[in-house]
C-alpha cells in the first residue's frame, strides 16, 4: 500500500528498547538496514512529477511517568505514500493524544482523516477544502464511535505533499517546521502557528463561546482572575492560561482545537484545521512533524540546527528524541510523549520551483507550548504538571544516557560521527 513496512498508519513500539533484537553486525547508518536507534530502514519514495524524491524516517518514544510506569504511548502516526494511488501524493501525520483515552482517539483520527483524504475525489480540486472536510467528519465520526470522548481527545499536524507543494493542517498545539537555506545559514520557518489561549484570536473566540479562560494559579485563587494577561508563552509559559466550563473546574486545556474533546467543545475548542500553503523551492531542505513533547522545551531553530547535523534523518530523529527526553528530565520529573518525522527534500531543482529565493512561507508568529488537557481538584484530582520553558537556540553535544531504570530512552550518537548536512 505504499506505507511504512508495507502498513499504513502504524504505530511505533512503545519504546526504544522493547523490540529486542540482534544488531552486532548491523552498520546502523546503512540504507539498506535497519538503524541501530530507531530500528528502521531509510524509506525514500519519488515525486515523479517535479522529478525529485523524499526521504524520510520517525521515532516515537513513549514518555516517563512515575506515578503511572505501564501508561502507554498516546502519539501515534501516520505515513502513507501514493494516495489516491498517485506517486505524487504523500501523507505525514503525528497525532498527540490526551486524556484517559487519548490513545485510542489518536488512532482513531490518525486512521480516518488519511481513509477520508484517500476516497476524497475533490482531493486534487481544492485540497483545502478536502483537508477541512477529513478532519471535521472524522471529530464526528469520533463522537459517535465507543470510544469516551468527553475529556480525551488528540491533537494532530499533518503534511499532504502534492507535487512541488506542502499543504499543511493543523489542530491544536503540535508542530511543523520547515528548513529554509538562507545563504550560508539554515532558517527554520514555522509551518503551523500553536492554537492556544496565548493567540489573541483564539482566546477571543472561545471566550466569546463562553470559556473561562484563566491559568491553574487564577483558578486556585493564587492569582487575580480578572487580569486577563499571560505574557509571551515563550516565557510566561509555566503555567499557561486554560479553557474551563463557567462553573466547574474542568476541563482545563491549554490548547484552542483539537479532535474529540466533546466537552471542551461546548467552550469552543473545534477541530476546525488551519491549512497553509508552502511550494517548494531548491532552498528548502526538509521539514519537520513532531509532537509538542519534542517542542516543549527546544525552539523550532533548536530543531532544525540538530536535523541540520545529520544527512540521515534516522540519526536527526534519534539526537532530537534523545535531546528532548533529556530537557523534559532536567525541568520536570516526568517527559511527554515524543514523536517526530523528518522528510529530506532531495534533488529539487530550479525549474520544480520559484527561482526568486522566496521560500513561499506565509510568515506567523512562532508560538511555545502549553500542555494537553489538565483535570484538577474537584474534578478527577489529576495532577497539574507546569514546564519551565527553555529556548536553547545553539546545542553542543547530542550524547546523553538517561537512567533506564525510567522509561527506556533514545541513546544518541555523537555528531562528530556523522556528516552534517550540506548548505
Amino acid at each position: 500500500m505504499g506505507c511504512v513496512h508495507g502498513k499504513c498508519c502504524s504505530r511505533y513500539p512503545p519504546s526504544s528498547n522493547d523490540d529486542p533484537r540482534d544488531f552486532a553486525e548491523a552498520d546502523p547508518y546503512s540504507v539498506q538496514r535497519k538503524h541501530l536507534l530507531t530500528d528502521r530502514s531509510l524509506e525514500s519514495v519519488p515525486v515523479p512529477s517535479h522529478n525529485f524524491h523524499l526521504e524520510y524516517s520517525v521515532l516515537t518514544q513513549r514518555g516517563y511517568y512515575p506515578d503511572s510506569l505501564d501508561k502507554e504511548n498516546q502519539d501515534s502516526y501516520c505515513i502513507k505514500t501514493k494516495l489516491q494511488g498517485d506517486p505524487n501524493i504523500h501523507f505525514f501525520g503525528v497525532f498527540d493524544g490526551h486524556g484517559q483515552f487519548g490513545a485510542q482517539c489518536s488512532n482513531f483520527v490518525k486512521d480516518r482523516v488519511v481513509e477520508i483524504l484517500s476516497d476524497d475525489p475533490t482531493l486534487l480540486d481544492d485540497p483545502e477544502k478536502a483537508y477541512n472536510s477529513a478532519f471535521l467528519n472524522t471529530n464526528y465520526e469520533l463522537h459517535s464511535s465507543n470510544i469516551d470522548d468527553s475529556m480525551s481527545g488528540t491533537t494532530a499536524i499533518t503534511v499532504l505533499v502534492i507535487g512541488d507543494t506542502l499543504y499543511v493542517a493543523n489542530v491544536g498545539d503540535s508542530r511543523a517546521v520547515i528548513a529554509v537555506k538562507d545563504g550560508n545559514r539554515i532558517v527554520a520557518q514555522d509551518l503551523s502557528t500553536d492554537q492556544t489561549p496565548f493567540r489573541k484570536d483564539e482566546y477571543e473566540r472561545v471566550k466569546l463561546c463562553g470559556a473561562r479562560v484563566l491559568s491553574v494559579d487564577q483558578v486556585e485563587g493564587l492569582k487575580d482572575p480578572d487580569i486577563q494577561n499571560w505574557g509571551d508563552e515563550e516565557i510566561d509559559g509555566g503555567d499557561p492560561p486554560r479553557l474551563w466550563v463557567q462553573n466547574g473546574m474542568y476541563p482545563g486545556t491549554a490548547f484552542t482545537r483539537s479532535v474529540g474533546d466533546s466537552t471542551a467543545e461546548r467552550i469552543g475548542v473545534v477541530a476546525d484545521p488551519e491549512v497553509s500553503k508552502v511550494q517548494l523551492t531548491p532552498d528548502h531542505l526538509f521539514f519537520v512533524v513532531a509532537s509538542d513533547g519534542v517542542f516543549e522545551f527546544l525552539s523550532s531553530q533548536a530543531v532544525v540546527n540538530m536535523a541540520a547535523r545529520y544527512t540521515d534523518p534516522r540519526d536527526a530523529c534519534a539526537a532530537i528524541a534523545g535531546e528532548s527526553y533529556k530537557l523534559w528530565l532536567e525541568h520536570e520529573s516526568r517527559t511527554d510523549d515524543i514523536t517526530i518525522i523528518i522528510v529530506h527534500i532531495r534533488g529539487l531543482n530550479s525549474a520544480a520551483g520559484s527561482t526568486d529565493g522566496s521560500s513561499g512561507i506565509n510568515s506567523r508568529p512562532a508560538l511555545r507550548k502549553g500542555k494537553g488537557t489538565s483535570e484538577i481538584s474537584g474534578a478527577t484530582g489529576s495532577e497539574v504538571h507546569r514546564s519551565v520553558r527553555s529556548d536553547l537556540s545553539d546545542l553542543q553535544s547530542c550524547q546523553y544516557h538517561v537512567s533506564m531504570n525510567r522509561s527506556p530512552a533514545i541513546v544518541v550518537p555523537s555528531p562528530t560521527c556523522r556528516r552534517p548536512l550540506e548548505v
